[in-house]
């Protein structure tokens, strides 16, 4: 059996917090971006298309990701 909840009437003490979070359009971080065409083998482009659909996004993401991380790592 559930134990019951007990409501009084006892004042209630807060504390009002200043608002930290940034606005949304700073939220919505867009980097500039670059249209290139490539040609990759097709097993590369199946491998990404796969596990782009178990994770709910676009293939082409999860390759620029990639690449971002390749040239962070060797910058």
């Amino acid at each position: 059996m559930k134990k019951r909840i007990k409501y009084t009437n006892e004042p209630i003490e807060f504390e009002v917090v200043d608002d930290f979070l940034p606005p949304p359009e700073k939220l919505a971080l867009k980097e500039e971006t670059v249209k290139v065409t490539i040609g990759l083998s097709k097993s590369s482009v199946n491998f990404f298309k796969k596990f782009a659909r178990k994770q709910h996004t676009p293939y082409q993401k999860m390759i620029r990701k990639v690449l971002d991380y390749y040239v962070a790592h060797y910058r």
